[in-house]
């Protein structure tokens, strides 16, 4: 837990210097970390399991490129977890459901552990913020742990540990009591003409790397991305917390009415009309355009990005005004920028990439990356004067045909759970 995002990312920038960017260099770094792991003191281990899932995030991003460029055939061999509700799917780490199910400590963390994933899904799509899902998850084993004794066994452990999980994602929303709010003009600085977007300031980014692939669960993760899509989080946030809840339950993961109300301790009654209020105000509140993820889309936004990221790199800002749509909306949560219509963004872009202008930020490199089943790119920027290019921005993007019509810029602090490092050397 941290006081505010300012301490997260400090925190972040405080650890070792991260491992050459090679695979041999990579595997090296993860075989010290697994062999410096200890168990003992809980903060210290759950400090280099943290560093060690960044170094493997890492090493996945390497691995899948050189998948991707080997071409086809060489999909991974493993197989995803099934989630709730999915043909199957089992209930403890035996086949079959639950009868008698005794958590002893001993098997306590090994068990929950194996949901860790998908309750952190679940929670993000709840609270719209990754870090905050990774604190919810923790509260879900911690209440599951003290709660262990009451557990009977007359639903599976997943429907337990979910229905435990709403519960601390309810009660944090009860906590912090947030609404999205509308964007603000600010003094002297041009937005475009448009109405300003909704602000949603605890919004997040997603790594696609803690989601089935498309060899694993081709099915689940259509579903997958189109839950997890920035605009869908986004809009989801404008539901009260229990109709959020029932329409995650039921319209995302595919529980029924019964289930549902049970999890929620409602009627089937008021889930069914919880569901008939929130689906129209979800669709007040999604693009009138949804693109379809087809392979050659894919293609296409992967050119769009390349083009995108070289451009930037080469200041080319006549290269980057191209690629964007007439209506293109721009913001960064949780800072108060934003920008709708290329003419806004271009003006606002040109300040910041002319070296002549006192305003310059510097040389641009990037990294490829994807956030919520869209492309992403994380960028790092050379101030003038220095020799190290330090992480900037995550621009998640959506893209709409050949052009991007909308980009959502995140802070740095995340770059480690997206296998990125924090620093670029000067050289290639």
């Amino acid at each position: 837990m941290y006081c505010s995002a300012a301490c997260r990312q400090r925190a972040y920038r405080e650890r070792r210097a991260a491992p050459s960017d090679t695979a041999q260099g990579l595997i090296e770094e993860v075989g010290r970390q697994v062999r410096e792991l200890v168990p003992a003191p809980p903060a210290v281990f759950y400090s280099g399991v943290s560093e060690l899932a960044a170094s493997v995030g890492r090493l996945r991003r390497i691995a899948r490129t050189a998948r991707d460029t080997a071409g086809p055939g060489t999909a991974d061999p493993g197989t995803a977890e099934p989630v709730m509700g999915e043909p199957g799917a089992v209930d403890l780490v035996t086949n079959g459901p639950v009868t008698e199910v005794a958590l002893a400590e001993s098997d306590f963390a090994a068990l929950v552990e194996s949901y860790r994933r998908e309750l952190r899904v679940h929670c993000y799509r709840m609270s719209g913020s990754y870090d905050d899902a990774e604190d919810l998850v923790q509260e879900t084993f911690l209440r599951a742990w003290r709660a262990r004794d009451g557990f009977a066994g007359r639903a599976s452990v997943r429907t337990w540990l979910y229905r435990i999980a709403t519960n601390a994602c309810l009660d944090f929303q009860r906590r912090t009591a947030r609404r999205p709010q509308r964007y603000e003009p600010l003094p002297g600085m041009n937005h475009g003409g448009a109405e300003p977007p909704a602000r949603v300031t605890w919004l997040q980014p997603y790594p696609d790397d803690d989601l089935p692939s498309t060899e694993e669960q081709p099915d689940a993760l259509a579903v997958s991305r189109e839950t997890l899509e920035l605009v869908f989080l986004a809009a989801i946030q404008h539901l009260p917390p229990r109709q959020r809840a029932v329409l995650v339950l039921r319209d995302v993961l595919g529980l029924a009415a019964a289930e549902t109300a049970a999890v929620l301790d409602m009627t089937v009654a008021s889930v069914n009309s919880a569901l008939q209020r929130a689906r129209p105000t979800l669709r007040d509140h999604l693009p009138r355009r949804r693109a379809e993820w087809t392979a050659e889309a894919d293609v296409r936004e992967r050119e769009i990005l390349a083009r995108y990221m070289a451009a930037a790199e080469r200041l080319d800002l006549t290269e980057v005004a191209t690629l964007l749509s007439e209506d293109i909306t721009l913001t960064m949560p949780p800072n108060p920028f934003w920008f709708v219509g290329r003419e806004a963004l271009v003006e606002f872009l040109s300040v910041s990439l002319d070296p002549a202008s006192p305003m310059f930020l510097g040389h641009w490199r990037h990294l490829p990356a994807r956030a919520n089943g869209q492309l992403a790119a994380g960028g790092y920027v050379r101030r003038p004067g220095t020799t190290v290019y330090r992480a900037q921005v995550l621009d998640v993007l959506r893209v709409e045909g050949d052009r991007i019509v909308e980009i959502t810029s995140f802070e740095p602090h995340l770059f480690p759970a997206f296998g990125l490092p924090l620093r670029l050397p000067a050289d290639r």
